[in-house]
């Protein structure tokens, strides 16, 4: 066939809550669905397995309609060519490693011994061959989670949906397991949807980064495009970076309340500008001679700062940009403090805890947060 393996158009209603996602996925492509609680990855993946309905739209695998509720179409899950790995694996308890893996080709019409060598293979090339006949309740949490990946691709799914497939392992399996992940959604043939909240494993094992929110998709793309250019809050906060929303003018960007941010990209237009939380520093209050909401260029520059060259220096060189934020929240972020700040700009900030020590640092504290034109980065909004 041409065009893409699976083509989706998933409206489903259910509780006040409609999902709209417009999905493709090519042979041999992992997509990542990622979002906020809430926003409809688990719909989606269900729509996708056949265990809840379209109320709209169609879905459509490998050139065959699976559902398409206008001509009443449905295919039961049963029927259709697809393997799930969910999140807490629903291995049978009663079946060893080689059973559960062997259940699938079994319905799919295989005798007993060929489903069962069909599951020996499986389970030998996610390394579980010495481990075939143990129970669920007699494995890790890694190796359960390899025997569910085993027992999905033992039916050679045409799609495979992984729901938040490494959620339930710690931090060392969680490493081990998703290189174990990797190599064998690599050799996949099908199409593969990885549904998960953390950026890692997103970044790790997707082609293609979907993310939705409150039931649509708000942006799409590699995962080079995403996490550089994020384009709603939510995707910002996942990759570490602070959004604002402008009107950009040569290289300033204009934000509510009258303040500018610097950068040294040069646009005209609506406009995106991030910069990560360890460019913003912060002191008790305002220096003299720093820039606020509302400053004119600084007198002595010729030009404007939306006209300046990058490397052009101010005669008195150039300051970061500074705003009077309030501090809203402070929690440990690795070897730092992660200052969450209100104000003109609603943003992150790292510091140091001996930079924390010595602001004193509390919720409704007001401190002045400045950011350098160098460490941010503008482009445009779209619509």
């Amino acid at each position: 066939m041409t065009g893409p393996l699976l083509d989706g158009h998933l409206v489903v209603d259910r509780a006040g809550f409609r999902l709209d996602v417009r999905l493709r996925i090519a042979a041999g492509e992992v997509v990542a669905l990622l979002g906020p609680n809430g926003a409809g990855k688990t719909t989606a993946l269900r729509a996708l397995a056949g265990l809840h309905p379209l109320t709209a739209g169609w879905l459509r695998l490998d050139g065959i309609e699976l559902d398409r509720p206008d001509t009443r179409r449905f295919v039961p899950p049963e029927r259709r060519p697809v393997g799930v790995v969910f999140q807490d694996y629903l291995l049978f308890p009663h079946l060893t490693a080689r059973d559960n893996v062997a259940f699938g080709p079994r319905r799919q019409g295989l005798s007993r011994r060929a489903a069962r060598e069909r599951a020996t293979a499986w389970l030998d090339r996610v390394g579980l061959g010495a481990h075939a006949g143990r129970r669920p309740r007699q494995l890790s949490g890694g190796q359960a989670q390899r025997v569910a990946l085993a027992r999905a691709l033992a039916v050679d799914p045409t799609l495979l949906l992984l729901d938040e497939p490494l959620a339930a392992l710690d931090a060392g399996t969680r490493l081990d397991v998703r290189a174990h992940l990797h190599r064998h959604l690599t050799d996949h043939a099908g199409a593969a949807l990885l549904v998960t909240h953390d950026p890692l494993d997103a970044l790790a094992l997707a082609d293609r980064l979907v993310i939705v929110e409150d039931g649509r998709v708000v942006q799409e793309g590699d995962p080079g495009t995403v996490t550089t250019r994020p384009r709603t809050e939510y995707v910002a906060r996942l990759v570490g970076l602070n959004l604002c929303r402008g009107r950009a003018d040569g290289r300033r960007v204009h934000l509510a309340d009258g303040f500018t941010v610097p950068t040294t990209d040069r646009l005209t237009g609506d406009a995106f500008v991030v910069f990560p939380p360890t460019a913003v520093s912060l002191r008790p209050q305002r220096p003299d001679g720093d820039p606020q909401p509302g400053d004119d260029p600084r007198p002595g520059d010729p030009r404007p700062d939306g006209d300046r060259r990058p490397g052009d220096p101010r005669p008195d060189g150039d300051p970061p940009h500074g705003w009077s934020a309030t501090v809203a929240g402070v929690h440990r972020h690795g070897d730092r403090l992660r200052v969450r700040l209100t104000g003109p700009v609603t943003a992150a900030a790292d510091v140091t805890p001996t930079v924390a020590a010595g602001l004193r640092l509390l919720p409704g504290q007001r401190v002045w947060a400045t950011v350098a034109a160098d460490a941010t980065r503008a482009y445009p909004a779209g619509p």
